[in-house]
């Protein structure tokens, strides 16, 4: 809650993550569906010069996405997937599963109205996909359905929902099939009727009313022919909408005519009293503050260098800045709202050893949260920035605090790999947890046990790792393991309590999850550690993550599977291309994988902050060395793998699938013939997948059966459900 700010600049700081699996325990053996294998894709004598480097690119023809001869590959190759993944023999079980461990009755927690006796939540049936939105008047308890997002199209989805502080207006975005590209409308929650606003340009996000219900402000980027082709992906701005005027009237507030890459956001406070705008980039921001009870109030700079992380919290006068200024593991400045200017700021809160993640006002008390080798660790402090005590979690894992500074409830989610997601309420006053809601998924974790070591990378790094098991795994290399990771982005990967983890664990499996270098566990230079010409370290760190596997017995490399998407599907095709015989399967999801024409497609060039781009000479070698596509070469003999590719995906094109998919098919030793290489390009599906339990459901049921079958890895325990 606090403010939707903080909801949207997670939005575009990093790519998704797709994780999950299942499994199963018992001797039983595969038989391996046995298919006819397509002939490997056409290969053209494309080359490329970049600075003075002949660049081969065989399969540049996969680009044209529209053309008649990608089409037709592509809907081969599902063929063929389909076929193969129809015959595993623990594809139906896990779907059984999935649907068993998806499908439940659910409540959210309320939101409350700001200036009325109202609040906002949310429901699902178990036989719904999509979350029912009802208000809720707190004198009366009269409840009403608002919004019913299941009697829209299938898979058309609710992307956004925004009330107006009385709650009489929402502005709501739908998207479909997971194309990340939402458009806003305006109800009137006391009659129903949807108005006849509409907005400007498209991917259309993060409505944040003026208190008097005048209007709005949103972030939308400018539709095709408005710039140059190609660059409606960028440009991104910031408008305000009045209420019942038409979307040419619309007023920009914030954009910048010099850099296309950046993103823009502009949220009011709680108080209602300011609008924050923020302009950033992935790793820096600049903020400017305007109050809105003074008529034609000009912006004023809080910061504006876009070099460092900032981002800043409002309570009453005060501005809490938290950010990475001089301090890799972030501190928090502080002023007032008459002097917002940098040169006012002082230190409040210094840096410590653990990163610091966030910091929120709520309730009178000021909630930090650290990352205390990679779990959380939550600070309870006065507005002074006096420590009062720390909160006390449940177990080692992952939490988060949310809650107006106005309002007295204090919201605690939590969750960990045993321990099913959580909600709690929170009294700074007598330092307790109370249970508000437990998990409603219907699966016993008693059997998980999770430990955290740490091993050393190729260059002596220490890395940590969590390692989550069934308690009875043993360790004499015949446990199956997944092997999972990201390292990108200042993403962090903490214990999360993962469906699929324990679908895996309950059937006798085992998961690592690495803390590798580009993440976020350990602050600014853990990152920077792993981005741009030092992203070789990240694919080391998960390489020798696998080998710490091996070598302490907890699995053999016949045994070992592994799996990411997006970054982290960049990440598991380094790691095959760089040591093929270190594991037997890859599940590789929506991945990066032409890391010297990336920057090409859609809106991929904001993502140069992290990798850089092969149009730098200075860059390019480091790329050309590490980019998978490039690195595949003949006559190695791959193990099983599987490249995913969605074609609604917002963020990495489904070519990267295509190409390496290409690739890898045609220079394995046996050409696929011995261990199957499939690509699957998943329809109706955005960067996340399908955006239906059904959907989502046979879509991992296929992944992770794949996976488990080429490891052997047995399903009785899965099997003697059906019974």
């Amino acid at each position: 809650m606090n403010s939707p700010l903080f909801k949207v600049l997670g939005l575009f700081a990093a790519l998704l993550l797709v994780a999950g699996c299942g499994g199963g325990d018992s001797a039983l053996t595969y038989e391996l569906p046995q298919v006819e294998w397509d002939p490997p894709a056409d290969r053209s004598d494309h080359v490329d010069t970049l600075h003075g480097v002949e660049v081969a690119d065989p399969y540049r023809w996969m680009e044209q996405a529209d053309a008649a001869e990608v089409a037709s590959w592509d809907k081969e190759r599902n063929a063929t997937f389909e076929e193969y993944t129809s015959a595993l023999p623990v594809r139906d079980v896990l779907y059984e599963r999935f649907q068993e461990l998806w499908r439940y009755d659910d409540e959210s927690t309320p939101n409350p109205c700001l200036l009325a006796d109202c609040e906002f939540f949310s429901t699902k049936k178990a036989d719904q996909d999509k979350w029912v939105q009802h208000i809720r008047d707190t004198k009366s308890g009269e409840t009403r359905v608002v919004l019913d997002p299941n009697t829209w199209g299938e898979t058309e989805t609710l992307a956004g929902f925004n009330p107006s502080p009385d709650g009489k207006f929402i502005a709501f975005g739908k998207a479909n099939a997971g194309d990340e590209n939402p458009v806003i409308r305006v109800m009137n929650t006391e009659t129903g009727e949807i108005l006849p606003d509409t907005l400007k340009g498209w991917k259309q996000r993060g409505a944040s009313w003026h208190h008097d219900n005048s209007g709005f402000y949103y972030s939308a980027n400018p539709l095709p022919g408005e710039v140059p082709a190609g660059e409606e992906f960028y440009w991104n701005r910031v408008y305000f909408h009045k209420l019942g005027t038409p979307a040419e009237q619309d007023e920009l507030i914030l954009d910048d005519p010099e850099v296309k890459e950046h993103f823009h956001f502009a949220g009011v406070t709680e108080d209602g009293r300011w609008l924050m705008m923020y302009r950033y980039a992935f790793n820096a921001q600049s903020i400017w503050i305007k109050d809105l009870t003074r008529k034609n109030a000009k912006p004023v700079a809080l910061t504006t260098d876009m070099e460092n992380d900032y981002l800043a919290t409002m309570v009453e006068d005060r501005i809490f800045i938290r950010t990475n200024h001089d301090a890799p593991n972030y501190r928090v400045m502080t002023t007032t709202t008459d002097k917002p200017g940098r040169e006012h700021w002082r230190e409040m809160i210094p840096e410590a050893a653990d990163k610091l993640s966030s910091i929120s006002g709520i309730a009178g008390h000021l909630y930090l949260t650290y990352q205390h080798n990679a779990t959380t660790k939550i600070e309870v402090r006065d507005l002074d920035g006096g420590k009062l005590h720390d909160m006390e979690l449940p177990t080692v894992g992952t939490a988060g605090v949310s809650g107006y500074w106005s309002k007295p409830e204090v919201w605690v989610g939590f969750s960990s790999f045993a321990h099913p997601s959580t909600t709690y309420t929170y009294s700074a006053k007598d330092r307790e947890l109370t249970l508000y809601k437990e998990s409603p998924i219907k699966i016993d974790v008693s059997d998980i046990v999770v430990d955290q070591v740490w091993y050393p990378s190729k260059d002596g790094t220490e890395v940590s790792m969590f390692i989550v098991r069934h308690k009875d795994a043993p360790k004499d290399g015949s446990t199956p393991f997944l092997l999972t990771g990201y390292g990108g982005f200042n993403v962090s990967m903490t214990p999360r309590f993962s469906t699929g983890y324990a679908v895996w664990v309950e059937s006798g499996g085992g998961v690592a999850i690495p803390n590798l270098r580009g993440g976020g566990e350990y602050g600014q230079a853990w990152h920077e550690a792993g981005m741009r010409d030092q992203k070789q370290n990240v694919f080391d760190d998960f390489i020798a993550a696998a080998e710490y596997l091996v070598d302490k017995g907890y699995t053999a490399s016949e045994r070992l599977a592994i799996s990411g998407g997006s970054n982290g599907g960049l990440l598991v095709s380094a790691a095959v291309t760089q040591r093929p015989e270190l594991f037997e399967a890859v599940l590789c999801q929506v991945p990066l994988t032409d890391m010297v024409r990336y920057h090409h497609f859609g809106l991929a060039n904001i993502w140069s902050e992290e990798y850089g781009n092969a149009d730098d000479p200075e860059m390019f070698p480091h790329i050309l060395e590490y980019s998978p596509y490039h690195a595949v070469e003949e006559g190695t003999d791959y193990p099983a793998i599987l490249v995913t590719g969605s074609l609604n995906d917002a963020r990495t094109d489904p070519v990267h699938a295509r190409k390496f998919a290409a690739a890898v098919r045609w220079a394995d030793a046996d050409k696929g013939q011995k261990q199957p290489i499939l690509l699957h390009l998943q329809g109706d599906s955005g960067h996340g997948g399908g955006v239906t339990i059904d959907t989502r459901a046979d879509q991992t049921a296929r992944h992770y059966g794949f996976l488990m079958s080429q490891i052997q890895m047995p399903a009785a325990k899965l099997e003697n459900r059906k019974g």
